[in-house]
């Protein structure tokens, strides 16, 4: 199954017509993802690589379906484009956008829960589903078909952590980059639910960093809701108290937000945590009893 897409998704791009939205949406369609039109504001009408270009989210909808929308317009107007994608009915929206206004997140993630569309972002690398659909700026050819689901607030570490899976035979089932912003949409918990319900996700890799609890509160619900094998890696873990490091919710303030808190967290359940990267794909496999 995977969760959140595949190849009955329709997707919508929102400002495929600038340099970042129409490059990555041509190594979109080159994966296979079944993109059905792009928007931007002023150039309705025109025809983009095959695609049809609308001035509006909801005439795109409308006009040819679509269910899930991706966002590479600049930073000061994402929220807003979040939002309209929510009220043209689309049932996902991707944000790529970095450096979208803390407020303006805010206030899209609440918009977007009032009317039920899930979110990933902003500020995130997106997300894949192996030989069905790329959503997002990942490097396609390092994923492979297979039952391991992954979720990462760092989009580095998603395309190490996948290369050294594939490397070792290990495929995924879908890799979700979840961004590193302090306000964001899925998270931890939405998605382990989600791959615990899923039948082809066997084992699930978590990839956490320094900053807030959603680690702590990760684990919590792995302990009430989660039976299927968890492996973890927690970035950041020489990181200095009060420096921020790479992502805007990657700080350690007031003693908390710590690697060690964090891992420890995990460890206190029984998720093994992996010291180093390359300690992965070995934990999968003792996981799943794979010589």
């Amino acid at each position: 199954m995977s969760i959140l897409v595949n190849k009955n998704t329709k997707l919508v791009v929102q400002g495929m017509t600038g340099r970042d939205g129409s490059f990555h949406t041509a190594k979109m369609k080159e994966y296979g993802t079944n993109i059905v039109a792009g928007v931007s504001p002023g150039k309705g009408g025109q025809n983009v690589n095959g695609i049809p270009v609308f001035n509006t989210v909801e005439d795109a909808v409308k006009t040819t379906g679509a269910n899930t929308s991706i966002i590479f317009v600049p930073a000061p107007l994402a929220g807003d484009a979040i939002m309209e994608a929510g009220d043209a009915g689309v049932e996902l929206v991707i944000c790529i956008s970095e450096g979208v206004p803390t407020l303006d997140m805010v206030k899209a993630t609440n918009y977007l829960k009032k009317k039920g569309v899930k979110l990933i972002g902003a500020n995130c690398p997106g997300l894949i589903t192996p030989d069905e659909a790329l959503v997002g700026i990942l490097p396609g050819n390092i994923f492979k078909k297979g039952n391991v689901g992954l979720m990462s607030r760092s989009g580095t570490l998603t395309y190490l952590m996948v290369s050294l899976l594939t490397q070792a035979g290990l495929g995924q089932s879908t890799c979700v980059g979840i961004g590193g912003d302090p306000v964001a949409g899925l998270y931890y918990q939405e998605l382990l639910q989600m791959f615990q319900d899923d039948p082809e996700t066997e084992a699930i890799v978590l990839i956490g960093e320094i900053g807030g609890d959603a680690e702590e509160r990760a684990a919590q619900f792995i302990k009430d809701h989660v039976t299927k094998p968890v492996v973890a890696f927690i970035a950041g873990q020489s990181a200095p108290p009060g420096k921020r490091m790479g992502h805007a919710g990657a700080i350690i303030s007031s003693g908390s937000g710590t690697a060690e808190e964090k891992i420890a967290a995990f460890e206190a359940i029984g998720v093994p945590v992996a010291r180093l990267p390359i300690e992965i794909p070995l934990l999968i496999k003792k996981a799943l009893k794979i010589d």
